[in-house]
């Protein structure tokens, strides 16, 4: 078996190495002006939550994503939230960086992040549902 055969999940660190990610990444949405108002503070462990585990499931690991929440939807589950082009790119930013940190951090490979950046690249334009 290849490594693109293998999923990503089973490359790295399981369930922790998308939580340390995750927290990479929130760490910087909580600091940012454009970002921030868009998370509840009182949810931002929830928020926290449901995105590693919808990565965990979405690179290969157990489904406990949808066992707990149904299908992804990510388009309709941010609906809600106005998401344009700044907003967009604040949040792939955040997410770049974190992933570029767990590949300086030895815990993640540059293949792998290539596609974890092409998938989040892709994931970001999807979002957005507003002009400007």
């Amino acid at each position: 078996m290849t490594d693109v055969e293998q999923p990503l999940f089973e490359r790295v660190d399981g369930v922790e190495f998308f939580a340390r990610l995750v927290d990479r990444f929130y760490a910087r949405v909580v600091e940012d002006p454009v970002l921030k108002p868009l998370y509840p503070e009182d949810d931002i462990e929830g928020a926290k939550a449901r995105l590693t585990w919808f990565l965990v499931q979405f690179w290969g690991g157990p489904t406990t994503y949808s066992e707990a929440r149904g299908h992804p939807r990510l388009r309709m589950r941010h609906a809600p939230y106005v998401i344009g082009e700044v907003e967009r790119e604040a949040w792939y930013r955040h997410m770049s960086l974190a992933v570029s940190e767990m590949v300086e951090a030895g815990e993640l490979s540059d293949d792998d992040e290539a596609r974890m950046l092409s998938y989040f690249h892709q994931a970001a334009r999807h979002m957005v549902n507003a002009e400007g």
